[in-house]
C-alpha cells in the first residue's frame, strides 16, 4: 500500500480525551476515529489488524469443530423475555423505539432458537456454533477507547452437549482454543475465575491483561498463581474476636456521625467493634447486610447468596423502612430478613445504629441479639490478605477482560425449549456453554503491552504490514525507481509493505512516523546507500540497525521475519 494513495491520518500531538496507551496510539496511528461517545469507526489500518485478529480467532474456533454462523444483530424481544434477560440487562440493553425489537448485547437466546427443534437426538450432538458480530450494550459512562464501548466486536461461541460431562469437554476444548488465540496474538495474559453474572450458568473463567486501565478488579498471588475476579475472590482474614463478657446492650447518642471511621474517632474504639449495616431490596423487599467496620459488601457474591433481583435501597426508602437515614441503621429491632459477612459470626460487644438518627447501640451480641441471622462470605477482599490456597500475600490490581467462558447449563435450553431425544428415547434440555471473546479488546491489549515513546511495536502476526519501505528523497530519479523496484519485488515474494513513496516529506517525519506506526522491518532506501548498491535496514522492536545489499536483502528479510 502506497503511502500517498492510502487513508492514514497520524496525530502528532495527544488527543485530550484520550488517557491510556492503546487509545492514544490507536488514534495518532490513524487506526480509528471516535463517532460518538463509546462508538468508534475503525479506519482501514486499525480494520487491517481486527481481519488479522478475527483470522486467528476462526482457524482456532475451526480446529475444535467450530462452525461459523452470522446472526443478525436485531433481534425481537419476545425471545428475550422468554429467558427473562430483558429485565437482566436492564438499561443496558438498546431498545427501538416501538419496543417489539432490541440490539444484542450477546446472542444466546439467538442461537438457542436455531437450536431449537432442529438438534432433535442425541446422535446430533456435540455441535459447537460460533459468529464474530457487532454487539450493543449501553454503557453508561464509555471510556478508554474500544475497551469499553456501547458497540463493538465480539466472537460468541456456543456448545451444545447431551450431559454436563459432557459440556466438560467442550469447555475444555475452548480454553485451549483460548489459549491458542492469545498466545498467537503475542499477549500477556492470564485467567482468573470468575462470576457468571447476567449470562448465568456454574463455572466461569476469564481470560485477562492486567492493565490499570481495566474496568474489572483481580486477585493474584504470585506464589501459587490463584487469581480470581474480586466478584468471587476469597481471603483468609480473622474474624471477629469473641470477648468473654457480654455487655447489655445500651444507646449511645453520636451527633453527625455518618461514617465507621467517625463513629471509631468518636467513642476511642477500633473498627473491628462495629458492625457496618446496609440495605437492599431483594424481589421488592428488604434486607438488613451487616459488614465488619471497613469492610465493603461484594454485590457480586451479595446477588449469588440471594439470587433473584438485588439493588441497594435508596436514600428515600431508609426511612420507611427502618426509622433512621444511612450511617444510624442497625439489626436490633429490624424487622425483616438480616444476614451478615462470616467475619461477624458470634461476634460481640459490637457497636451498629440504633435506627433512629443521631444514635448508636453498643454492646451488641450476635447470638444474643440477632438470632435470625445469616451468615454467608459476602466481602470484597484487598489486597495484602492472605491466599485461601497457599498462605502467601494477595495482589489486587485493575485488569481488562479479554474473553470470558461459562458453563451455562441449561438455563436457556430450558427457558425455550430447546430439547432432544437420548438413547431411551427420553426428553432432556440440551446442555450449552458460552464463550466470548472482545476483538477490538484484544488489538487494545497488544497495544496496552507493545509499544515505547516513539509509538507501536507490531510483531508479524499483528502487524498490519510486515515492512515499512521509505524513499528518503523522492524527488531523485534514483530513489524514485529502486524503491518503486524494491517495493513490487517486495510484494512478489508475499510480503505486505507499507511503502511511504510522497515526496513533499521530510525524511525526520518519515523516521518519527514509521516508529509511530510500528512496522515489525524498516527498509530506508536513500541515494548515499544506493551508490554502494545498499539499503538500511531498521528493526523496530529493538532499533536495531544495519545496512544490507540489494542482492542479500531477500534472504535477509527471511532471516528477520522468520
Amino acid at each position: 500500500m502506497k503511502l500517498s494513495k492510502s487513508f492514514v491520518p497520524t496525530l502528532k500531538e495527544v488527543p485530550t480525551d484520550a488517557v491510556i496507551p492503546s487509545h492514544i496510539l490507536m488514534l495518532r496511528a490513524g487506526m480509528v476515529r471516535m463517532l460518538s461517545a463509546g462508538i468508534y469507526s475503525f479506519l482501514p489500518l486499525g480494520y487491517k489488524v481486527i481481519k488479522r485478529i478475527s483470522d486467528i480467532i476462526r482457524e482456532e474456533m475451526d480446529a475444535i469443530g467450530g462452525q461459523e454462523f452470522h446472526l443478525p444483530a436485531l433481534n425481537p424481544i419476545e425471545i428475550w423475555e422468554q429467558t427473562n434477560r430483558v429485565e437482566a440487562f436492564g438499561d443496558t440493553m438498546f431498545h427501538i423505539k416501538n419496543r417489539d425489537y432490541v440490539l444484542a448485547p450477546t446472542h444466546e437466546e439467538i442461537m438457542t432458537y436455531h437450536a431449537k427443534g432442529v438438534l432433535k437426538s442425541y446422535k446430533e450432538l456435540p455441535q459447537i456454533w460460533y459468529q464474530i458480530q457487532t454487539k450493543f450494550r449501553n454503557e453508561p459512562r464509555p471510556r478508554s477507547g474500544v475497551i469499553r464501548g456501547r458497540q463493538f466486536l465480539m466472537k460468541d461461541a456456543y456448545s451444545f452437549d447431551t450431559s454436563f460431562e459432557n459440556l466438560d469437554k467442550s469447555y475444555e476444548l475452548h480454553d485451549k482454543a483460548y489459549r491458542a488465540i492469545f498466545d498467537r496474538c503475542g499477549i500477556n495474559y492470564f485467567v482468573v475465575g470468575a462470576s457468571s453474572g447476567a449470562m448465568g450458568g456454574s463455572k466461569s473463567e476469564e481470560f485477562m491483561v492486567k492493565s490499570d486501565a481495566g474496568e474489572d478488579t483481580v486477585a493474584f498471588c504470585e506464589s501459587c498463581k490463584y487469581a480470581a475476579n474480586v466478584e468471587v475472590a476469597t481471603s483468609v482474614v480473622n474474624s471477629v474476636a469473641r470477648i468473654d463478657d457480654s455487655k447489655e446492650l445500651f444507646e449511645v447518642s453520636t451527633p453527625n456521625i455518618k461514617s465507621i471511621d467517625e463513629l471509631c474517632g468518636f467513642l476511642n474504639i477500633n473498627e473491628n467493634q462495629t458492625a457496618k449495616s446496609r440495605i437492599y431490596i431483594h424481589d421488592e423487599k428488604p434486607v438488613l447486610v451487616l459488614m465488619s467496620g471497613n469492610d465493603e459488601v461484594n454485590e457480586t457474591k451479595l446477588e449469588s447468596v440471594l439470587g433473584g433481583n438485588v439493588r441497594p435501597g435508596h436514600p428515600e426508602e431508609l426511612k420507611d423502612i427502618t426509622g433512621a437515614d444511612a450511617g444510624s441503621i442497625g439489626p436490633i429491632g429490624f424487622k425483616h430478613r438480616i444476614i451478615a459477612d462470616l467475619r461477624l459470626k458470634d461476634g460481640n460487644n459490637l457497636y451498629s445504629g440504633a435506627n433512629k438518627n443521631d444514635f448508636h447501640i453498643g454492646g451488641i451480641d450476635m447470638k444474643r441479639d440477632v438470632p435470625n441471622v445469616e451468615y454467608f462470605d459476602l466481602r470484597t477482599i484487598q489486597s495484602g490478605e492472605t491466599c485461601t490456597k497457599c498462605g502467601e500475600k494477595l495482589e489486587v490490581f485493575k485488569a481488562i477482560e479479554l474473553g470470558h467462558i461459562f458453563k451455562l447449563g441449561t438455563k436457556y435450553s430450558e427457558g425455550l425449549g430447546a430439547n432432544f431425544l437420548d438413547e431411551n428415547g427420553k426428553e432432556n434440555p440440551i446442555v450449552m456453554g458460552s464463550y466470548g471473546i472482545g476483538v477490538e479488546r484484544v488489538l487494545a491489549c497488544y497495544l496496552e503491552q507493545n509499544h515505547d515513546d516513539n509509538g507501536i511495536v507490531w510483531d508479524k502476526s499483528l502487524a498490519p504490514f510486515q515492512i515499512h519501505l521509505m524513499g528518503l528523497n523522492m524527488k531523485k530519479d534514483s530513489v524514485v525507481e529502486a524503491s518503486e523496484k524494491l517495493y513490487k519485488d517486495l510484494q512478489a515474494e508475499g510480503y505486505e509493505v507499507l511503502f511511504d513513496d510522497r515526496s513533499t516529506v521530510q525524511a525526520g517525519f518519515k523516521f518519527n512516523e514509521a516508529d509511530l506506526l510500528g512496522m515489525p522491518v524498516h527498509i530506508i532506501v536513500g541515494d548515499k546507500k544506493l551508490a554502494e548498491n545498499k539499503v538500511e535496514i531498521k528493526i523496530r522492536k529493538t532499533g536495531e540497525r544495519m545496512d544490507v545489499s540489494l542482492d542479500e536483502l531477500s534472504s535477509k528479510l527471511k532471516e528477520l521475519l522468520a
